[in-house]
C-alpha cells in the first residue's frame, strides 16, 4: 500500500500544477502544489488505515466464529464436555496411542439413575444444575491425560490409557466416580438450594479384548452400562462376552413380540380361584401367556418386563383382556374373572377409559371384572391411581390390592383408596409351613381387611392343609397350585362344562376328564415347581 502512495504522490506533482491552472485560470505556485500533494497524501493514509483496520477486525471476527464453531461442534455446550462425535476421535487417538506404548484404553459408560425424577420433580434448572456439578465431579476424579464426554441427556462416556495388566486401575477409577456422583449437590435457588442426589451406574469396557475397535468398544461399554443397571444400579461392571448373547436374546423377543401382538400370539390362561370355605368355583386370574412359532414358549417373567420397557405393555395388555372378555363372556354369570394392572400402565391417564371400551366392545359386565393393583404402583402416582380407580368403580369394576405386604406403606394405600379387595402376596401363602413370621403376616392381613370390611384372597396355596387355617383366620378366597395349574381356553370350557357352568352354546361341546387338571397330585405339583 505504501508504494502505491508514492505512486500517486509522484503522479500528483507532475500532473497536479496543469489541473489546478486549468480549474482556477491561473498558474499555482510550486508552494501550494506541494501543501495540496501532502494534504492528499495525508488524506489516502488515513483512508487506507481506516480500511486496514475494518478488514483487520472482519479476519479477526471470522476467525472468532470459525473457533466457536469448531468449539460447538465437539463440545456440549451445557457441561463443556466433549460430545458424541468428539469422544468417539478422542478414543481412536487414544487407542492409537496405547497401541505404541503396549498399553490399552478403558472406556467408561455412565448414566445417571432416577434423573428423570429430579427433572420432573424439581424441573429442568434442577436437572442441568446436577448434569453440570456431574461434568465437573467427573473431570476432577479422571486421571490425567483422560476424556470426558455427554453422550446425551443424562449419559456421560469417560475414555483413558491404563497399562493391561493392571485392570484394578480401572476398577479404582470406576469406584470413585460412583462415589463423587453419589455426593449430594446444591440445588437451584429457585428450589429452596435443596440437596439433589443421584447415582451413577457404569459399565467398563477394554480395548485390548475387542481388537481396539472402537465401535465394538463403545457398544460393550453400553451393554456393561445396562448390566449394572439391571443388577440394582449405583455400581460399576465389566463387559462380559455373555451380556451380549443376552442383549442378542432380548432383541430377538423384543422384535418377536412386535409381531406377536399383532399377530395374536399372546393369549389368556385361566387360574381358578376357589371360595375357601365351600371349595366352590367362583372366578379366575388371567394371565398372559407367549408360545412363539419361532421361539417356543416364553416365560412371563421374562416377555412382561420387557414390553414394560418398551412400551408395548398397553397393546399386549389390552390384547388379552380383550380375549379373555370375550372367552368369558359366555360362561356362567356369577364366575368373575381379574386382570392384573402392570405399573406402566397405571401412569397412563385414560386407563380407565380404554378399560371401559374394552367392557362396551366385547358386552362383558363390569360386575365381573376385577382390576388387580400392586401396591408398588401406587407409591409412583398416588393422584393418578386415585383417579383411575374412581372412574372405574364408578363404571362398577372391582378393584383389587395385590401383592398386599410388599409394598412401601400398606395401611395409607388402604386408607386413601376405595379397594374391594386385599390379595396376599403368595410369598407369604407358600412359606406359611416353614416360617412363623409368615404366618403371622398373613394373619394379621386377614385381621387388618376384617376390620375394614375387606375381603381376602390367598396367592400361592400349594399345600391343601393351610386351607382350614386360611379359613379359620378369614381368607375367603384361594389360588394356587394346589387347585390346578393355569388353564387354556379350550382346557376352561371343559372345565365349566363339567361343572355346568357354560351357556348353552358351549354345553354342546364334548369335554375330556383327563384335560382337567382340577386337583394336582403330588408329582404333578414338584413338576409345576420346577423341582
Amino acid at each position: 500500500m505504501t508504494a502505491a502512495i508514492l505512486m500517486f504522490v509522484g503522479t500528483a506533482g507532475s500532473v497536479l500544477p496543469d489541473v489546478i491552472g486549468r480549474y482556477y485560470g491561473a498558474a499555482v505556485s510550486p508552494d501550494n502544489i506541494a501543501v495540496t500533494a501532502l494534504l492528499l497524501n495525508i488524506a489516502l493514509i488515513i483512508f487506507g488505515w481506516r480500511r486496514y483496520s475494518a478488514l483487520h477486525r472482519e479476519i479477526a471476527h471470522h476467525k472468532s466464529a470459525e473457533e466457536q464453531a469448531k468449539t460447538l461442534a465437539v463440545t456440549d455446550p451445557l457441561t463443556g464436555c466433549l460430545n458424541r462425535r468428539a469422544i468417539g476421535e478422542a478414543t481412536a487417538s487414544l487407542i492409537a496411542q496405547a497401541a505404541r506404548r503396549d498399553m490399552t484404553v478403558a472406556y467408561l459408560m455412565l448414566d445417571l439413575d432416577n434423573f428423570k425424577n429430579i427433572n420432573d420433580i424439581q424441573g429442568h434448572d434442577a436437572g442441568d444444575k446436577v448434569l453440570v456439578e456431574v461434568a465437573r465431579r467427573l473431570k476432577g476424579t479422571m486421571p490425567p491425560n483422560s476424556h470426558v464426554a455427554r453422550l446425551g441427556g443424562d449419559e456421560f462416556a469417560c475414555t483413558f490409557i491404563f497399562d493391561a495388566d493392571f485392570p484394578e486401575t480401572v476398577q479404582r477409577v470406576a469406584e470413585d466416580l460412583i462415589e463423587q456422583v453419589s455426593k449430594p449437590i446444591a440445588g437451584p435457588a429457585s428450589n429452596g438450594d435443596a440437596e439433589l442426589t443421584v447415582t451413577a451406574s457404569i459399565g467398563v469396557a477394554r480395548a485390548d479384548l475387542c481388537d481396539n475397535s472402537l465401535d465394538v468398544l463403545m457398544r460393550r461399554a453400553d451393554i456393561a452400562m445396562y448390566a449394572s443397571k439391571k443388577h440394582g444400579r449405583n455400581r460399576y461392571c465389566w463387559f462380559d462376552p455373555r451380556m451380549e448373547s443376552e442383549v442378542q436374546f432380548r432383541n430377538k423377543i423384543e422384535s418377536g413380540m412386535r409381531i406377536g401382538i399383532g399377530r395374536g400370539e399372546f393369549v389368556p390362561f385361566y387360574e381358578q380361584q376357589i371360595d375357601l370355605a365351600t371349595g366352590t368355583l367362583i372366578g379366575f386370574e388371567v394371565l398372559a401367556r407367549w408360545n412363539s412359532p419361532e421361539l417356543g414358549q416364553i416365560a412371563p417373567d421374562i416377555f412382561i418386563p420387557i414390553a414394560e420397557d418398551t412400551g408395548m405393555i398397553g397393546d399386549l395388555s389390552a390384547c388379552v383382556i380383550r380375549q379373555a372378555m370375550e372367552d368369558a363372556r359366555g360362561w356362567d354369570q356369577s364366575l368373575t374373572i381379574s386382570v392384573n394392572i402392570s405399573p406402566v400402565q397405571l401412569r397412563d391417564p385414560w386407563l380407565a377409559q380404554k378399560i371401559v371400551k374394552l367392557l362396551v366392545e366385547t358386552g362383558f359386565p363390569a360386575s365381573r371384572l376385577e382390576i388387580e393393583i400392586t401396591e408398588s404402583c401406587l407409591f409412583e402416582n398416588m393422584g393418578l391411581a386415585q383417579s383411575i380407580i374412581g372412574s372405574l368403580k364408578n363404571q362398577g369394576v372391582r378393584v383389587a390390592l395385590d401383592d398386599f405386604g410388599t409394598g412401601y406403606s400398606s395401611l395409607a394405600h388402604l386408607r386413601a383408596l376405595p379397594f374391594d379387595r386385599i390379595k396376599i402376596d403368595r410369598s407369604f401363602v407358600t412359606s406359611m409351613n416353614e416360617s412363623k413370621e409368615s404366618r403371622a403376616i398373613v394373619q394379621t392381613i386377614a385381621m387388618l381387611g376384617a376390620s375394614m370390611g375387606l375381603p381376602i384372597t390367598a396367592e400361592g396355596i400349594e399345600d391343601g392343609d393351610l386351607i382350614a387355617h386360611l379359613t379359620e383366620i378369614g381368607c375367603a378366597k384361594g389360588q394356587g397350585f394346589h387347585f390346578g395349574q393355569p388353564l387354556s381356553v379350550e382346557q376352561t370350557r371343559r372345565l365349566l362344562a363339567d361343572r355346568n357352568l357354560l351357556g348353552l352354546g358351549w354345553a354342546q361341546q364334548q369335554t375330556s376328564a383327563q384335560d382337567e387338571p382340577v386337583i394336582m397330585t403330588e408329582p404333578q405339583l414338584r413338576a409345576a415347581r420346577g423341582e
